[in-house]
């Protein structure tokens, strides 16, 4: 198993690297005459062009500057913002909370909620119930994120008066920040946050949460329908076992496989779909970061940011490698 997991990680290293380069060529390849007029934009003066292409290294020969980042990030540095000279790690690790705890709730109700859907279509195959699922699901991937959230908004938080939209909780309730999860802190803060920061958080997981949601669900499906049509499951049926047995012992054990694998895969797609979410929610997480970046051309931070989100990328396959190896353990030799 230990060496499944060394050959895994060994594996990510060259993906790294390379992506390592093609964000490296990213900034020195904008539009503007150089990184530094790109990122200057308008204000671009000669004498704010030398002091930046200075303090950045971009007057180095382009084999330093790429030495130079490559030992940066070895370092765990990803360099300072331009605009108001934060660290990007210590910024990161402010925002890169709320983007997980909304991710989290998003694959919540996802996963909570695609794999019944899933089981129930795959029980009832080319009924109505099959059909109505059917329907759900192309709703839900159909719609892009930014329409669903805006409707959202307006009948749950303009009309019905149901729900917050904006933010991760009420600034009156004076929740300190102490782990930047808002559940958490208003857990920790007490006195009714907790009920107002799951309240926030209910319409931003639906509007992220929809599109993994018909992926699961049509996955969940299509699996148990396959594993069913299995000469062994009629067999374990033949052999008088219950209906409940047969479900959980050989029908889901070997359905599981194809679900874990695009649940491992939507966690890419959310925090994709995060930038969009967080921007329509006023969320304020990683991804209206990346917004607000692009915006003010802050492009050594949108640099440091794709590199994170493929590192997390790749730690999560990996961790779905990983439950392969458990689910099948004739995959760690493979």
């Amino acid at each position: 198993m230990l060496r499944f997991i060394v050959r895994r990680v060994l594996g990510a290293i060259p993906v790294l690297f390379g992506l390592s380069i093609l964000l490296f060529l990213f900034l020195r390849l904008l539009p503007g005459g150089g990184p530094a007029e790109a990122i200057l934009g308008q204000h671009a003066t000669p004498e704010l062009i030398a002091q930046l292409n200075h303090t950045q290294g971009f007057d180095q020969p382009l084999y330093v500057q790429y030495l130079t980042y490559l030992g940066r990030l070895l370092h765990g540095d990803l360099g300072s913002s331009v605009i108001d000279g934060r660290n990007v790690v210590d910024s990161f690790l402010v925002r890169f909370p709320a983007t997980v705890e909304l991710t989290a709730g998003a694959l919540i109700f996802a996963v909570g909620l695609g794999i019944p859907l899933g089981r129930l279509a795959a029980r009832h195959p080319n009924s109505w119930i099959d059909g109505l699922v059917t329907v759900i699901s192309l709703f839900g991937i159909s719609i892009p994120i930014f329409v669903l959230g805006y409707t959202l908004t307006f009948v749950f938080g303009v009309q019905l008066h149901l729900l917050p939209t904006v933010g991760q909780i009420d600034d009156r309730l004076n929740v300190p920040p102490v782990t930047h999860f808002a559940v958490i802190d208003a857990i920790v803060a007490g006195h009714g946050a907790v009920v107002d920061a799951l309240s926030h958080l209910i319409l931003p997981s639906i509007a992220l949460g929809s599109i993994p949601l018909a992926v699961v669900t049509r996955i969940t499906r299509a699996a148990v329908i396959d594993v069913s049509n299995e000469d062994y499951v009629r067999t374990a049926r033949a052999k008088g076992l219950t209906e409940s047995r047969v479900d959980s012992r050989h029908i889901m054990r070997n359905a599981w496989l194809p679900v874990v694998t695009v649940i491992g895969l939507q966690v890419g797609s959310l925090l994709a779909g995060a930038v969009l979410t967080e921007t329509v929610f006023g969320w304020n997480g990683v991804g209206s970061w990346v917004v607000s970046s692009i915006q003010s051309h802050d492009y050594v931070v949108v640099q440091s940011l794709i590199l994170i989100f493929a590192a997390i990328f790749l730690t999560v396959n990996l961790l779905v490698d990983i439950g392969y190896a458990f689910l099948n353990p004739r995959i760690r030799y493979s």
